[in-house]
């Protein structure tokens, strides 16, 4: 049977870190910001319905969507945000369950969906366990400042915009914590990895 996991963190917790260090131990990580990308590209039926919905105006030259002005339209108003998931959520949605049914009828043991917002999108029914990848405010804070040049304002709104770190904590069944070294990290995956298997294995 495939144990499906649901990996999540906060902005700037280093889960896209942890998904990497996944990936090379040989699992199978479905990424839902890369299917997201994907569902919009010309001629996709997501791509019509933003067009239609936002107008010519967020497009680039070649047509294909202006992440920067889209991004900037959504932002500033709650209901285009709320327009604009309703299209793309169900068929992000819809590809990843695909997905995951394809690596179930491989007979993999495990495969990880790499979600963002995994409990914001309310989408935890699609997985068996519950990995979150935890830094303190601090430590988050400081990362985002540092990696998106912001503000310390800036960098508050981002972070306030999602559930904090410390709900999704107390939501999971495995917390990863990734403020101190790399190395550190990597062997929490590890020792992680083989608990799963193992666990697989003896059911």
């Amino acid at each position: 049977m495939t144990v499906v996991i649901g990996l999540t963190g906060g902005i700037a917790s280093g889960k896209s870190t942890v998904s990497d260090m996944l990936r090379k131990q040989g699992i199978r990580v479905i990424d839902a910001d890369q299917i997201a990308r994907e569902v919009v590209e010309i001629g996709k039926p997501a791509y019509e319905q933003i067009v239609k919905t936002f107008g010519q105006d967020i497009l680039h030259e070649d047509k294909t969507i202006n992440r920067e002005k889209l991004g900037t339209l959504i932002f500033s108003e709650e209901n285009k945000r709320q327009q604009l998931n309703k299209i793309v959520h169900p068929a992000v949605r819809k590809e990843m369950l695909k997905q995951t049914e394809e690596e179930k009828a491989h007979q993999a043991k495990i495969v990880v969906l790499d979600i963002p917002l995994l409990f914001e999108s309310k989408l935890t029914y699609m997985v068996d366990e519950i990995i979150v990848v935890y830094v303190d405010e601090e430590t988050q804070l400081k990362r985002l400042m540092k990696r998106n040049s912001y503000s310390e304002e800036e960098a508050k709104i981002r972070i306030g915009s999602q559930l904090p770190l410390k709900e999704k904590a107390e939501l999971a069944d495995e917390i990863i914590h990734n403020q101190g070294s790399i190395e550190e990290t990597r062997a929490q995956v590890h020792e992680l990895i083989s608990k799963l298997i193992g666990n697989e294995e003896t059911n």
